[in-house]
Parts: C-alpha cells; sequence; structure tokens
C-alpha cells in the first residue's frame, strides 16, 4: 500500500498543528519550513482540511490555522479518508461488478482482510500519538 504525498503532509500538517494546540494559530510558511512542505501545495491542503472541519483558519497578517478538534479525536483513517477517498488496496474492493472474476475470486478475499487490517490500525492511531511519539523521539536524540 502506497501513502499519497496528500496524505503524508496532510498528517505532518496537522500534528504541527496539535504541537500547538490551546496555544496559538499557526501559519502555513511557519508549517511549510517546519515539516518540508512546499508552501502552495500546503495552502492547497489546508484549505481541504478547513472545508472538511480539521482546521480553522484565519487570513491576514495575525491570522494562521489551528485545529478544529482535539488530536485525541482524529484519527490517521479519517485524514486518509478525506485527503485520499481510498483506502482498498486494490480496485475490485470499490468496484466488484468491474472485475469479470469478482464472484470466484480467492485473491479479493485476501485484499478485503488486508483492507480491513490497515483500517483498523488508521483508526486506533490518533494524531495525539504522533505528537508523542514525536516528542518521545526528540527526547531520545538528546
Amino acid at each position: 500500500m502506497k501513502i499519497p504525498m496528500r496524505v503524508d503532509y496532510g498528517v505532518r500538517a496537522l500534528v504541527e498543528l496539535a504541537q500547538h494546540y490551546d496555544e496559538h494559530s499557526v501559519q502555513t510558511a511557519d508549517i511549510a519550513s517546519s515539516q518540508g512542505i512546499p508552501e502552495a501545495y500546503l495552502d492547497q491542503l489546508m484549505s481541504t482540511l478547513h472545508k472538511y472541519g480539521f482546521v480553522v483558519s484565519r487570513r491576514g497578517p495575525q491570522g494562521g490555522h489551528r485545529l478544529a478538534m482535539d488530536p485525541k479525536d482524529i484519527n490517521l483513517h479519517m485524514v486518509m479518508s478525506t485527503l485520499d477517498g481510498n483506502l482498498s488496496p486494490i480496485d475490485c474492493l470499490i468496484t466488484p461488478t468491474d472485475c469479470v472474476f469478482s464472484d470466484s475470486c480467492a485473491q479479493q478475499e485476501v485484499w478485503k482482510s488486508v483492507e480491513e487490517a490497515v483500517e483498523e490500525v488508521l483508526r486506533n492511531i490518533k494524531i495525539s500519538d504522533l505528537v508523542q511519539r514525536n516528542r518521545d523521539l526528540a527526547l531520545q536524540s538528546v
């Protein structure tokens, strides 16, 4: 399974905002700089994250972005579903009627199990978990 860059960047942006949760808004340029995300691309992502209720944004010199919900309430499944929309490892799980072997395919059962396992893992990992893991890794490197 390949994670799209859009999802990777979106998760990194949300983790950055979560690190400042309850503190202050963070400007796009600051997120882009600290996370190595092209600013123009991040602007598009932040707009999408705002549209779907993950982020509250305010324009202007004192503007920036904040999480719209507690980082404990945002799981990776939510983010991936929003930014990619397709968690399926194979197209026939999305539209089984497109495959002539769909009714008699043993592989389809395997890929369905993989899809369910990935979804379970993503549902159990919260943005707050990633913030804590970043803190733990930072302490280990000191």
